[in-house]
């Protein structure tokens, strides 16, 4: 619990540089060699998993762009990111749930939902 704080600052500066795209030379940095469990069932464990991943997408024309991150909450070990941006070019939420582990990212879970276009809400409150 004592590292609250520090882990959500360590993944606001991951959303920031990687994600966002402002310092993706820095990525290896926020990761313990290629140890990183992913439970996302379309990219394997590691950080190699995730490249590969990326790389794929790529080569498919695919572009995963974080644009904004509109809350960042943190228990522990535990951060809990709420972003949006596209992906393949559809205005997307992303929901994020890292497990730090000596100030490294460890271990992630993620939910992905393309935003409905404004003109079919039913109300005005939108998704953030």
């Amino acid at each position: 619990m004592d590292k609250t704080e520090e882990n959500r600052e360590l993944v606001k500066n991951f959303l920031y540089d990687v994600m966002q795209g402002k310092r993706p030379e820095k990525t290896a940095d926020y990761f313990e060699g290629d140890i990183y469990i992913q439970h996302n069932t379309g990219i394997a464990d590691g950080l190699s998993g995730l490249g590969a991943a990326l790389s794929a997408l790529a080569e498919q024309g695919i572009q995963m762009i974080y644009t904004t991150t509109h809350q960042v909450l943190a228990q522990g070990n535990f951060v809990l990111a709420v972003s949006e941006g596209t992906f393949g070019g559809a205005p997307t939420s992303y929901y994020d749930l890292w497990r730090v582990e000596n100030g490294k990212i460890a271990e992630h879970w993620d939910v992905m939902e393309t935003i409905a276009d404004e003109s079919t809400w039913q109300n005005q409150n939108g998704k953030f």
